[in-house]
């Protein structure tokens, strides 16, 4: 239909502060007519909010966008010809119009609307809305299209562009697709990916300034549907995602057309067509695993196995019945097997004892039976009340053919790890093939959700404070100081000071929890092993590393490498183990998506010289 209405259309060129503008005409054009502003331009105006908000007006213009099906009203454009010629004001407008109203438009269509003016959206920006009372049609009209090949100089700039049909003509990268399956949304960025300003800058005018940048180059593609769980993703091209297509986050999309609107708190591309996928990111081969014994930590994605007899289901979290179970271990196990750790750090594990029908001894019956005669997995089972009482904790498991516990299990249940941080469990080992004992400590602080009411005011340093450290930070720091201490005192008995500190700490690595802990004397094991980059996490079409590895000065020259698998955190939730809403040909029992979060791999080795 599109392609149909471009061949009979005569293409022009002018231009406007961005870029080149294509003229697309269809019939005769008209002067605005009625009471109110002149032009959507001047019903828009320069600053961030309309004039016109709470006032009834009448204005006019060309339908850009019909979304009254998905969205309950339309875009509208000046006529091309008719624009105020400002470059700091929008020249389209959304019309809120619902899909009983008469009459029903479409895209092309001159139209004559009026009603009041108002602004969605809370915060700082808006989407300028003609709350329609009544919509007149005029026959035909066409619009300028703008086309741009790069962001504009900061985030409210786009504000001069809200409304407007806009034709990119730069490569677009998938920053994230977090909610691809369940709201019809792809991140995108110009340029490269976007990282999680925290991960490289401290909390301050550098993390601010490259948050601001973050900003102004992201672009949110919307399928034009409010609705959760879209039954197609229409502007999905080849057909996927797929197994064969994932659309993985790195990946780069062209020719992408649609209507700028704003809602959520971020910019959005409202798709007018298919964009076209230019490379897919490939989904990665195993990582080459560094020299010594192999430490991972990994997130279980919330492993729950109902009562253990396959019964019990939907669990608290996790696997809603039996066969989702049987998809999310055959995923995890699959990720286990290939990367072999010699120890396992695992944070959220279902927390339901260590008998043979709990999801701890599952999985490692599951793992075992996977490596054959190579499967020797145990667990470290938590000293009575260590498991604290959230309905998740953290596990240790370990290979007997590699290394020996050495010396009780510790957990630590006290301080900021009664309620909110998971108890970190602690177990000392001693490698088989030679080397001092060391205490491996599985950690899960508190996640940054869930934010404190603000009429405490005992907890203001946990409240969202704006420099992108989110919620409940004093209370993670509290945790690092916490953990610090009591690992001073040698809870596991291992007779020396060698720890390595695995898991899911909830902060970016230059966030105030990582950063007290490297004060006190820990090392980040990636920096040891040269890894200047490294991201384990896609939240908001950022990437970062929330999972750490730290060890004591005392094993820093053991460290014989880092690694991430990139297996998860670039995959959409659609590959994941769960049925609901997804097709059955996206799930495979390969790991790609077995957690939201990428698994660590480092190594130790104790053969290496001082």
């Amino acid at each position: 239909m599109r392609k149909a209405l471009f061949s009979s259309l005569l293409v022009l060129l002018a231009t406007t502060g961005l870029g080149a503008c294509d003229t697309l005409t269809v019939g005769g054009l008209q002067s605005d007519e009625g009471e109110g502003p002149a032009s959507i331009g001047a019903l828009q105006g320069s600053g961030a909010r309309s004039a016109y908000e709470g006032q009834s007006v009448t204005v006019q213009g060309v339908v850009t966008g019909n979304f009254v099906t998905g969205m309950d009203g339309f875009f509208m454009q000046d006529a091309a010809g008719t624009e105020d010629g400002d470059p700091a004001t929008a020249d389209g407008v959304y019309v809120q119009w619902s899909r009983d109203k008469s009459p029903r438009v479409r895209r092309g269509d001159r139209v004559r609307v009026s009603g009041e003016v108002v602004e969605r959206g809370r915060g700082g920006r808006s989407l300028t809305t003609v709350q329609a009372e009544e919509v007149e049609a005029l026959g035909r009209g066409g619009v300028n299209i703008t086309s741009i090949d790069a962001p504009p100089a900061s985030e409210a700039d786009w504000a001069r562009l809200e409304g407007m049909w806009l034709r990119i003509s730069a490569p677009l990268t998938v920053t994230g697709n977090g909610g691809l399956l369940r709201y019809g949304d792809l991140e995108v960025s110009f340029g490269e990916r976007l990282l999680q300003p925290t991960d490289v800058h401290p909390p301050g005018p550098a993390a601010e300034a490259l948050a601001a940048d973050n900003a102004r180059r992201l672009l949110v593609l919307d399928d034009n549907r409010r609705g959760e769980y879209p039954r197609d993703l229409w502007f999905v091209p080849d057909e996927g995602p797929s197994n064969a297509a994932p659309l993985r986050v790195g990946s780069t999309l062209g020719q992408v057309e649609g209507i700028l609107g704003h809602d959520h708190g971020r910019w959005r591309l409202h798709l007018t067509d298919i964009p076209r996928v230019l490379k897919q990111a490939p989904r990665p081969a195993a990582p080459q695993p560094p020299p010594g014994l192999r430490l991972a930590s990994i997130n279980l994605l919330n492993y729950f196995n109902g009562d253990g007899r396959g019964r019990g289901f939907p669990t608290p979290r996790g696997a809603a019945s039996s066969r989702e179970l049987t998809r999310q271990t055959a995923k995890t196990v699959a990720m286990l097997a290939t990367l072999r750790p010699d120890i396992v750090a695992a944070a959220e594990l279902e927390n339901d004892g260590h008998d043979a029908s709990s999801a701890e001894a599952a999985l490692i019956a599951a793992l075992n039976a996977e490596l054959g005669d190579e499967g020797d997995y145990r667990a470290v089972v938590p000293p009575p009340g260590g498991a604290g009482e959230d309905v998740i904790r953290v596990g240790l498991f370990y290979r007997e053919s590699r290394v020996r516990p050495f010396g009780p299990s510790a957990a630590l249940t006290d301080g900021p790890f009664r309620q909110g941080s998971r108890p970190p469990l602690a177990q000392a080992f001693v490698p088989l093939d030679g080397g001092a004992a060391f205490t491996v400590v599985a950690n899960h602080f508190k996640s940054k959700g869930s934010c404190p009411p603000a009429e405490q005011p005992a907890d203001a340093g946990n409240r969202d404070n704006g420099d992108g450290q989110a919620c409940w930070n004093a209370a993670r720091v509290a945790a690092a100081q916490a953990l610090h201490d009591w690992l001073a005192g040698d809870p596991a008995a291992a007779g020396n000071a060698n720890a390595v500190l695995l898991g899911d700490f909830n902060a970016n690595s230059q966030e105030d929890p990582l950063r007290r802990l490297r004060e006190l004397g820990w090392r980040d094991a990636f920096e040891l092993g040269g890894v200047a980059r490294a991201y384990s996490y896609v939240h908001a079409g950022q990437a970062g590393r929330i999972d750490h590895a730290l060890v004591s000065p005392t094993l820093a020259d053991k460290v014989s490498g880092a690694v991430v698998w990139h297996a998860n955190a670039d995959e959409s939730e659609a590959f994941d183990f769960r049925i609901d809403q997804r097709k059955a040909d996206w799930y495979s029992e390969q790991p790609w998506r077995a957690s939201d979060h990428d698994p660590l791999l480092i190594g130790l080795d104790f053969s290496r010289a001082p």
